[in-house]
Parts: structure tokens; sequence; C-alpha cells
């Protein structure tokens, strides 16, 4: 869990994802659906860490990781709905 507002040490979501990177990219590899909502800046620093994990288990190639997240965009495996 990741609660930002509710603790006196904030911890928050992307910091989770990054924890778990290799979990999550095992995750999306076999088909999982990975869907966001919330504030915008939320909405970006997930995306961040996302960008971070792929790269991360794809060799390192950053550019590679956003057209992975566009697919799976494309695919209506990725959705974000931020605000």
């Amino acid at each position: 869990m990741a609660f930002s507002r509710d603790k006196a040490a904030k911890v928050y979501v992307q910091q989770r994802l990054r924890e778990r990177g290799a979990e999550v990219y095992d995750w999306l590899q076999n088909g999982a659906h990975f869907y966001v909502c919330g504030a915008i800046a939320m909405g970006k620093d997930v995306h961040a860490a996302l960008l971070d994990i792929v790269a991360a288990h794809n060799g390192g190639d950053a550019e590679a990781a956003a057209e992975y997240l566009t697919r799976l965009q494309t695919e209506g495996r990725y959705g974000r709905d931020v605000y």
C-alpha cells in the first residue's frame, strides 16, 4: 500500500512500483492490464516509474521502454485517467 496523505512518512505509488519492478514487469509481460487514476502529477510520476522499470528489464533501452508502454496503451492494457 502507498499512503501519501494519511501518514507522517509519505509513501508514493511510484515508490512501491519501483520496489517491485521485476514483479511488475513480469506481470506486464504475461498479459496484465495496468490502470492509473488520479492527479496529473501522480500519473506522470507513475508513468516515469513504469518507463524506468521496463528499461531496467529490457537492457536499459529507454526508447524501447517508451514504445513498449505505447503498445500497451494501444492494446488497451495500460490506461490513464488523470486530472
